[in-house]
């Protein structure tokens, strides 16, 4: 859950890096599943998570609780699972994904434009078609 709603933004969740943000950083967001980062030891990574890598997109995400350190030893146990995620679990991280409201609002308006609940509209204005259609 941790991994799907604070790193797959950049990331992805099979830790590719191919997202709109994480190809777009400089540098890019590197494959977590690739053998330079699987071929860092857990105490490299876990520094990584926990302080961040400066001057690049990756910010430091570990408090200094021990709940914090734990949230960061189980990421680095995710980040070793990662090479062999199923597409079961990438689909269950799709899922948890966070949404935007406009994301969100977009997929309402498109469900109900499909259940033929919602005329079509352009900016907030009914198309022509859907004028028509409610009239």
């Amino acid at each position: 859950m941790h991994w799907a709603d604070h790193c797959a933004l950049c990331h992805g969740n099979d830790g590719k890096g191919m997202t709109e943000i994480g190809r777009n950083l400089y540098p890019k967001a590197p494959d977590m599943t690739a053998a330079a980062t699987q071929g860092l030891n857990d105490g490299e990574l876990f520094s990584i998570i926990k302080n961040g890598v400066r001057l690049t997109g990756m910010p430091a995400w570990g408090d200094n609780s021990s709940a914090g350190d734990e949230q960061s030893w189980k990421l680095v146990l995710f980040i070793r699972h990662l090479p062999m995620a199923t597409q079961e679990e990438l689909d269950q991280m799709r899922t948890m994904n966070p949404i935007s409201p406009m994301e969100r609002q977009e997929a309402k308006a498109e469900d109900d434009f499909l259940n033929g609940t919602e005329a079509p509209t352009v900016g907030g204005t009914p198309t022509p078609t859907a004028r028509k259609e409610h009239r």
